[in-house]
């Protein structure tokens, strides 16, 4: 089927026998914005995970894993092919994935890098192409200005947008962000959030977030899927994820889900400091 973005099949999971996804079936289309809700321990991480090859299914199982029509894994082996598959897949992960020293410049160029011959990322001799293409992405989401800071000097939330920018310079068709906001304040996660919203939009890449924060899925994911200890107990409308339909299928763990009352700290600007590396355009 063409227009699937993700398609799994009974996928289970066991870490020293203790079961971590169960049965997991789910399909995402292209050019979908899903939020995979649940509170912590609930699997989210470990599924995202299967999606691009970075972690097994139990072996000798039916399970299936296909992204863009390809072949991620099936029965616990991994494709072959899974990198030419995983260049198009992009991860943003909870820290970040910057190097500190750098300038964002560099950072969000390393998305090329699996396009461009060693020698360019090793001399950070990169084609003006590429940085142009650089410059749009961050644009894109609102952090051009800090182009040439260092990593190190940019605000939590201003270095989850430097890793989708990142993507976006991949080239990738589908983002995993894993609990992108899960250390951010409301206003940094809010951007966060509006930034990945819009490259769903304006591009028309497919992101599925996982979170742990059900407002957020409100606000900004059309579907849900929510998982509860390793199995898929809701797949449907975020706006039918009521108070109510939510304690009926987290019980205790219904706090970790809904939204924190106490006012958030505003999270200090930093001073620029900008990084006293080359970079080369050629």
């Amino acid at each position: 089927m063409d227009d699937l973005a993700i398609d799994v099949r009974q996928l289970h999971k066991t870490f020293g026998g203790a079961p971590a996804l169960r049965d997991v079936s789910l399909q995402v289309r292209r050019g979908e914005m899903v939020a995979l809700l649940g509170a912590s321990g609930s699997g989210k991480s470990t599924l995202l995970r299967h999606l691009n090859g970075l972690q097994r299914a139990d072996a000798g199982t039916t399970s299936s894993v296909n992204v863009l029509g390809r072949r991620v894994q099936q029965g616990g082996r991994v494709a072959r092919d899974v990198r030419a598959t995983r260049s198009r897949v992009a991860v943003v992960f909870q820290q970040f994935n910057l190097v500190e020293r750098l300038p964002v410049m560099v950072n969000v160029l390393a998305g090329a890098l699996h396009r461009l011959p060693l020698w360019r990322g090793l001399l950070r001799r990169f084609p003006a192409a590429e940085v142009a293409r650089a410059h749009e992405a961050m644009s894109r989401v609102g952090i051009a200005r800090l182009a040439w800071q260092r990593a190190s000097t940019l605000s939590g939330g201003q270095q989850q947008r430097a890793a989708i920018s990142r993507a976006l310079v991949q080239g990738a068709q589908i983002i995993l962000a894993d609990e992108p906001i899960a250390s951010l304040d409301p206003e940094a996660s809010r951007k966060v959030m509006q930034s990945l919203a819009d490259v769903n939009r304006d591009v028309g890449v497919t992101v599925l977030v996982s979170l742990h924060q059900v407002e957020f899925a409100f606000a900004f994911c059309p579907r849900t899927i929510a998982l509860h200890e390793g199995r898929v107990v809701f797949d449907g409308p975020t706006r039918a994820l009521t108070p109510a339909r939510l304690r009926e299928l987290y019980g205790a763990q219904i706090d970790e889900l809904l939204p924190m009352r106490p006012a958030p700290a505003v999270e200090p600007a930093a001073e620029p400091v900008f990084a006293d590396v080359a970079l080369r355009v050629a």
